[in-house]
């Protein structure tokens, strides 16, 4: 080995120690890692920092005064360490395969390879025929050193193969990285039985250990996402079951008064009775399809059940409850449960019977980036207090919201006296993945 190319051996050696301790810190330190992978990871992270410190002190040992058999000793350790990260591949390949490693066939392969090749080099110092080790500390290839490092070549094509057979029960992104890591460090196991190219089984050694932390990096990431996406789903879940529960607790007298009305109507104006019978049926066959939904639905729909029930309130308050409908945008999705709560929010809480007449109004327009909905109402208003019936409800409209498309809900007082509600939905993001 010349002395630029032990400083070059050397060097990469360094990296794939400083490779071999992100690893081990960031296994150590990475929250909900799994117990099996996590030991994984520490003993094949370990087992490569191990690899590096006999490399470098290979190359101590070659300048410093130390006895032959010490320079012999760590030559001998190093050259049966350098397989250790390989047989742990295969380990790896055989957890994310769903197969025991204390009953594969392919291990047991592998490991005998390995004992093979350890009592290779075991005997090499002592026999010329495959290593020619000179008293300066230098090393030369035999005659049969070709033959000295077959079974490691084996072990890394039969690694190959291994992943190859395995890669229906593997993921894309799992089946490529074992290749990246795999395929280098047998090319040059291959080249380095013809001509001499450490430096280069050095570098398959780094790009296999960025490939592996790449592997645990990316895992946790997907851990993550997944994660995510669950506590998301529960979210969406939790808010509408709070948005069902709306829907079945519908207010008694609400539904007293409704039938005490279509009653008294049945002798008064049997046409407007039929009319109101229809308008509550419409309203609650809309209620139950809502508790049914729980992915975005056309505004067309949502705004047919509001007009379902301010039919059925209005029949009520003939005199008392106005709404102005100015709805010409409509081709968009909203979450179910989004608008009819609002407005019912507005007439149970913002009509004063002793105030005058009830004014509602209802509009939509597209905007740059998305639509809005505004509900404006000329009533008494209520008091901005968390735990009140009407922001809980609106609390919920706008959590489901902000899930479900992006959303966003703002509520801000009228100047006439009452409240303005405006539901802003994106084009993008949310919004579309909710509309598929």
């Amino acid at each position: 080995m010349t002395s630029w190319t032990g400083h070059f051996y050397s060097f990469i050696a360094g990296v794939v120690l400083l490779v071999s301790f992100a690893g081990l810190w960031f296994t150590a330190v990475m929250p909900g890692i799994d117990r099996w992978n996590k030991k994984f990871f520490l003993s094949y992270f370990g087992g490569l920092m191990l690899v590096c410190i006999f490399i470098l002190l290979e190359f101590l040992t070659t300048f410093l005064p130390v006895p032959f058999w010490v320079f012999c000793l760590v030559l001998v350790l190093e050259s049966v360490l350098l397989c250790m990260p390989i047989v742990m591949q295969t380990v790896y390949l055989l957890h994310c395969s769903g197969e025991s490693i204390y009953t594969s066939r392919l291990i047991r392969i592998i490991l005998g390879l390995w004992a093979v090749y350890a009592v290779i080099v075991i005997i090499s110092p002592f026999h010329s025929e495959t290593l020619i080790i000179t008293a300066e500390k230098q090393y030369f290839r035999g005659p049969t050193y070709a033959f000295s490092i077959m079974p490691v070549v084996l072990i890394t094509l039969i690694n190959i193969a291994g992943t190859m057979q395995r890669r229906n029960q593997l993921s894309r992104k799992t089946f490529l990285s074992f290749l990246i890591a795999m395929v280098p460090i047998a090319l040059a196991l291959i080249i380095q039985m013809f001509l001499e190219v450490f430096p280069l089984i050095d570098i398959a050694y780094v790009l296999s250990g960025m490939t592996m932390y790449g592997l645990i990096l990316s895992d946790q990431v997907d851990r993550d996402l997944r994660r995510q996406r669950e506590i998301a789903q529960q979210q969406v879940e939790i808010a509408n079951q709070r948005a069902n529960i709306m829907v079945l607790q519908m207010r008694p007298h609400f539904i007293y008064n409704t039938m005490t009305s279509i009653y008294c109507l049945c002798g008064q104006d049997p046409d407007l009775a039929k009319k109101v019978i229809m308008d509550f049926t419409s309203y609650l066959r809309k209620n139950f399809t809502a508790i049914a939904s729980d992915t975005m639905i056309p505004f067309e729909s949502e705004l047919e059940h509001t007009r379902a029930y301010l039919a059925v309130e209005q029949a009520q308050y003939t005199d008392s409850l106005f709404v102005d409908y100015d709805t010409p945008h409509t081709f968009f999705r909203v979450p179910p449960l989004t608008l009819q709560p609002i407005v019912e929010n507005a007439v149970v809480h913002g009509r004063d019977p002793f105030a005058g007449p009830f004014h509602i109004s209802i509009r939509t327009r597209k905007t740059d980036s998305g639509s809005e909905i505004v509900v404006a109402d000329n009533g008494s208003g209520f008091e901005p207090v968390d735990d009140s019936e009407p922001h809980l409800a609106l609390n919920n409209i706008r959590q489901r919201l902000n899930i479900m498309c992006g959303g966003s809900l703002s509520i801000t007082p009228n100047e006439d006296g009452g409240t303005i509600v405006t539901i802003t939905i994106p084009d993008s993001g949310k919004a579309a993945a909710g509309s598929q």
